[in-house]
């Protein structure tokens, strides 16, 4: 399930909306090594709780594709890459976009309320959180028929989460919002209901 096994380009095919987020987070990576306008670009995306207070609110979005080195946009996109098509297929395009975006927005959210206000971050983690937090509806909804996926997400979520408060410097508000927010909205989309209706179409 979660071992690609696809060619670059049957990856792209298969999986458009992850393939874009990892294409964006990469190109505004590399954007933000090019002298004078990089720095523009990460202090002017960053997310800073004490000016989006004062109506710089874009930052909630843009800090979502900002990272603060190459192991740490390494570590989220190959995470992203991992997790993010066996969600897509199941969730679709437009859900798969929303669980993504609206987790972030939850980490986001989180931070801006538990953090002071000089407090700064950037990073996807938030949103690939939710990933993990949809995929924790799906077990729950599926909780009798679905033991082996259930012996694969359920370690690496609880992993994840432990990680998440022993590693330094790391937003443990971003990472357990998006993981509520993603598992939330998981709950509305992935009924049995609502499975069997998509699979009509």
């Amino acid at each position: 399930m979660f071992i690609r096994n696809e060619n670059f380009k049957q990856y792209i095919n298969a999986y458009p909306v992850v393939s874009s987020i990892i294409a964006i987070n990469l190109i505004v990576y590399i954007m933000t090594l090019i002298p004078g306008i990089g720095d523009i670009i990460f202090y002017g995306g960053m997310s800073v709780n004490g000016l989006i207070a004062e109506g710089e609110w874009w930052r909630i979005v843009t800090s979502m594709f900002i990272h603060a080195g190459f192991m740490h946009v390494l570590f989220n996109m190959f995470s992203l890459f991992l997790f993010g098509p066996e969600l897509e297929k199941i969730a679709g395009k437009v859900r798969f976009i929303t669980i993504y975006f609206i987790a972030g927005l939850s980490g986001e959210a989180a931070t801006f309320l538990l953090k002071e206000p000089t407090y700064a971050s950037v990073g996807a983690s938030g949103a690939i959180f939710g990933v993990f937090g949809a995929f924790g509806a799906i077990l729950y909804h599926n909780r009798r028929t679905t033991p082996q996926l259930r012996q694969i997400l359920l370690p690496i979520i609880v992993i994840s989460v432990i990680m998440t408060f022993l590693q330094s410097n790391v937003n443990a508000a971003s990472h357990i919002g998006g993981l509520v927010g993603g598992f939330i909205l998981g709950l509305v989309y992935f009924t049995p209901k609502n499975m069997l209706r998509w699979r009509k179409y």
